[in-house]
């Protein structure tokens, strides 16, 4: 485990079974929540345009067919071989298209293809001797991506505990006006269900995972720190850094974390004047559940993201632009006095992809539980779903690891 100043352990991301992949142009047909978020409808609204989102990770290969020309310069933490460029797990550059790809030569398509990723390299695991002397590298990743010009900071790992200074360095970026973002972590089918740092800092919303019957899946995290919700099982991933074939069937909080991350970028793209907190709310608001919002699922938090209500329908009340959705408490430190401004149709703007195609606290404690016999929408125009406990399988190892 994770302790405060501890060195970090290894990071695991392994499906059971499975095998690589046979072509990467087969790969978006892999990417089922696409269909389901209606993405050919956003992007004739919004593909994240002018939005740029940190990811704090493993780095970020910008040479990927999906990603060359989508990737920004970056900053690595890590004082190990290499730069931020340098990908020594392919997790964060499968996060990054997840994101941002545009799926040319076949790569993964991400949720926003018009938005650009900023990469923030960090010690998920130790890269080299020296790197692991370092400890968790984790507080100065936050700060750096909330000095960036990132509107988003997507965090897809976790740890079991916080280190000395993540707190503060979250409030610091959301004082930055940063909407972060993290998984909740994968360790629930293990008994271990436990959510992870730094989804469980107030100020970061965590993300937990459904598949594709809108089911939780049985490996994510659940208690009083789950926020939203996304599909992360079965989304493909790149197999290993050496990026010569994705690998399917993957699942976790991290890629549920990515997604939420691009859905976000769509939103905010239409809406630049809005605050983290506006976005969040409307995020909020327009997610798909059956419960009272005011009592949130330990399972699916507020509900399932479905950007298609804000963007296609017009729906969702930003509200105020300096008071948090969830605390309902001003953020500390925001100094933006952007004013909300309503909620936009389809018309209002258009971003479609070329032909080449190319700060807010954590759920308070929910007295619902949302294992079973709850139904949500998916998508615009989707058939309801029953939300059980289940999912595919995923292992990893406790520390601060990739979820």
């Amino acid at each position: 485990m994770t302790t405060v100043g501890a060195t970090l352990g290894a990071l695991a991301v392994m499906s059971v079974g499975l095998a690589p992949s046979a072509a990467a142009d087969d790969v978006q047909s892999q990417q089922w929540y696409l269909d389901a978020m209606n993405a050919q409808g956003l992007w004739k609204v919004s593909t994240g345009k002018g939005i740029s989102v940190a990811v704090v990770d493993t780095g970020v290969n910008p040479d990927t067919s999906s990603l060359k020309g989508q990737v920004l310069p970056g900053v690595d933490v890590t004082r190990a071989a290499g730069d931020e460029t340098d990908d020594y797990l392919s997790h964060g550059t499968s996060m990054a298209e997840l994101i941002a790809g545009t799926g040319k030569g076949g790569g993964l398509k991400g949720v926003a293809p018009g938005a650009k990723i900023i990469p923030i390299r960090t010690a998920l695991t130790g890269i080299d001797k020296k790197t692991e002397k370092q400890g968790d590298t984790l507080v100065k990743a936050i700060r750096t991506a909330a000095d960036s010009d990132a509107k988003i900071i997507s965090m897809s790992l976790s740890g079991d505990f916080p280190v000395d200074g993540e707190l503060e360095a979250v409030q610091y970026a959301q004082s930055k006006g940063k909407l972060l973002i993290a998984g909740v972590g994968n360790g629930a089918d293990k008994g271990e269900n436990y959510i992870g740092y730094p989804a469980k800092d107030p100020g970061v919303v965590g993300v937990s995972a459904i598949n594709e019957n809108g089911e939780v899946a049985k490996f994510s995290e659940s208690g009083a720190y789950v926020d939203l919700a996304s599909p992360g099982v079965d989304v493909p991933v790149w197999c290993d850094n050496k990026f010569k074939s994705y690998c399917p069937q993957r699942g976790g909080t991290s890629q549920a974390t990515a997604i939420t991350s691009g859905a976000a970028a769509l939103i905010w793209s239409v809406h630049p004047k809005w605050t983290a907190n506006q976005v969040l709310r409307v995020m909020i608001d327009t997610a798909g559940r059956d419960w009272p919002k005011n009592t949130p699922s330990r399972y699916l938090g507020y509900g399932t993201i479905r950007p298609a209500q804000v963007l296609l329908k017009g729906k969702g009340d930003p509200g105020a632009a300096d008071i948090d959705p969830v605390s309902n408490k001003k953020t500390p430190g925001l100094t933006t006095g952007t004013a909300a401004s309503p909620s936009a149709s389809a018309s209002t703007s258009s971003q479609a992809p070329n032909s080449t195609s190319g700060g807010q606290t954590s759920a308070a404690a929910s007295t619902s539980d949302s294992s079973g016999n709850t139904t949500l929408w998916i998508a615009l125009g989707a058939a309801a779903v029953v939300v059980v406990l289940g999912g595919g399988a995923f292992a990893v190892a406790r520390s601060r690891r990739g979820v």
